[in-house]
Formats: structure tokens, sequence, C-alpha cells
């Protein structure tokens, strides 16, 4: 595979171009470091397999260059700031969206034909069935960041229509592990790091919510690759058949951390507006394809509480 990663210096995308090379693949990296970390690279860098570009996904001229000669891309630039999008909902609409459209149309004019995407269970909005699968009847889009991956999904289903692009979109929950860098565990952990003492939780704590551990979520991605069927789109909720309290979560991170903390909530079913109060994908389809997660949510809470700490150590 010639791979090309858009958002690789990011927490999950340095995971995969990891992942990529350790299989053999060839890859280029995309990365304008407006949230990636040349850090997550520093090891990469130095494979013989694996080129850096620095460039920005609107920007498609500079994509199409970079892009020329791969045949698979993994599109996981994006503004992922979901909480504070009401803020500047313009980001949501140019890095998500306009990005995404970019990314597809320098496929076109290179011929790279096939595109894995980063969407996300937000797209859900609120929904009514649990587990939710991936055709739920269409949902209500409740935030921003929702509203735009939704469209980056129907821009690539579009695509594969009309140019004979081959789409896999995958809509995650949220994701924890190494070189996670932003959500409620790093929070809770900075927080508690200057006040052990005391843990302010948006809401009531009682949201339900369902992560997914990033080498997991990698594992799934390439399986759905490698044998998803052969159709111009799959669609593939990746989660575990779990979800926790946010309040569970905070014991499991505060126990891990040696601390017990004062607990004290915002108030409300919603953290912000936006936030579901029940996230919790069906992932029949994915696991039909001979994947499963390998780790528990709870694990994946305490992999990235002692990643965090051995960051600041």
């Amino acid at each position: 595979m010639k791979a090309f990663v858009t958002g690789a210096a990011g927490f999950i995308g340095s995971n995969l171009v990891d992942r990529l090379l350790a299989l053999g693949h060839s890859v280029t990296g995309y990365d304008n470091f407006s949230t990636g970390n040349a850090s997550n690279l520093v090891q990469t860098c130095g494979a013989a397999n694996f080129r850096l570009v620095r460039g920005d996904t609107l920007d498609l001229d500079s994509l199409r260059r970079a892009m020329e000669g791969h045949d698979t891309v993994f599109h996981f630039a994006a503004n992922a700031d979901v909480r504070f999008g009401t803020e500047h909902p313009r980001k949501d609409l140019e890095q998500n969206t306009i990005a995404t459209f970019n990314v597809l149309e320098a496929m076109r004019l290179c011929g790279a034909k096939r595109i894995a995407f980063s969407s996300t269970g937000s797209i859900y909005g609120e929904p009514q069935v649990f587990p939710t699968p991936e055709d739920a009847p269409f949902p209500v889009q409740t935030s921003l960041y929702g509203a735009s991956k939704l469209a980056g999904e129907g821009l690539i289903q579009a695509y594969a229509e009309g140019f004979g692009i081959r789409g896999f979109i995958f809509r995650f929950v949220s994701i924890l592990g190494e070189r996670y860098s932003h959500g409620h565990v790093i929070d809770f952990y900075h927080q508690l790091r200057k006040n052990p003492g005391k843990l302010y939780i948006l809401g009531d704590g009682r949201q339900r919510k369902s992560y997914l551990y990033v080498g997991d979520c990698i594992e799934a991605i390439l399986v759905a690759l490698d044998r998803a069927p052969d159709r111009s789109v799959n669609i593939l909720n990746l989660g575990t058949d779990e979800y926790c309290e946010v309040r569970d979560s905070a014991s499991w991170i505060c126990e891990r951390m040696g601390v017990k903390p004062e607990f004290s909530f915002g108030g409300g079913t919603r953290g912000w507006i936006g936030d579901s109060p029940f996230i919790f994908l069906d992932t029949a389809r994915i696991r039909a394809l001979g994947w499963k997660p390998v780790l528990t949510i709870r694990q994946s809470v305490e992999k990235t509480i002692d990643f965090l700490i051995r960051q600041d150590c």
C-alpha cells in the first residue's frame, strides 16, 4: 500500500502511521501542525519508507502535489473541538467539510481510489435506539462538529458514485490511549495535578459514554480495508460493547493517580451544547469481519492516565 495520511502528527494519525510502517507500507504524512505534535513523529521520521509533508488540507494545490502516486488516503485531519464549536462555527465547516472536499478533489485529480475517513458517533445526535446501528433513522444534528462530519460523509458517498472512489467511513466513539491530546480524561488529569483534593465534572456525571483504545481503533480500520464487502461505500461504527458513566471514569482516573478528591458537578444532563448524554454504538458490522477490541473501557482509561503520567515525568 502507498498510504497518504492527513493529520499524521495528531493523536490517531500518528498511531496509524506507526502501524502502517510496522506492516511494511509506504507512508506520506501530511499535517499543518496546528494541533498535531511533531514529537509524535520523532521516531517515525527516520524510517526509509516515510515522508512528512507540512501542508494544509485547505490548500488544494499543495494537497494534490503531495498525494501524487498514492493509492489509499487516510483522512484523519480535522477540528475535533466539539465542546467549543459554537464559539467558532466556521472552523468546523472549513477544517472538516471543506477540507474533506479538498481531499476528495485531490484524489480525483491524482487517481487515488480508496479513502478511509474518520467520522464520528456524534453524527447520531441524540438517537432513540441503543446500541445505535449504522442504519439508524436519519438523526437530528446537535453539534456543529457532528454536522460537519456528516457533510463529509455525504461528499464521500457522492464522489464514490460519481468518480469511482471507494469509501470507508468510520464512526468512532471517543478514542483513548497514547498521545491522547484532548477530552475529559486529560481535563480531569490536569485538574487533579493542580488540586488533588477536588474534581469538577461538567453536567451531573451521569452521562453515559463509550470509549475505544487507539490501538483497537486502528486495527478495526485495517481489518475493514482488508475484509469489508466489495461495495462503493462501507459505513462502520467503531466502539466497544460497553459504556460507562462519566463519574465512573472519574473514579478510575482518581484511583490510577492515587488521589481521593471531592467531586463537584456543573448540573444538568449535558456538559455543553451538543453533548449527547448517552453514546453507545452497535458494532455488529465490524465484529462480523472478525474484529473485536482487546481492551475494556477501564483499561483504555488507565493506559491513557499512565501515558499522561509518563509525559510529566
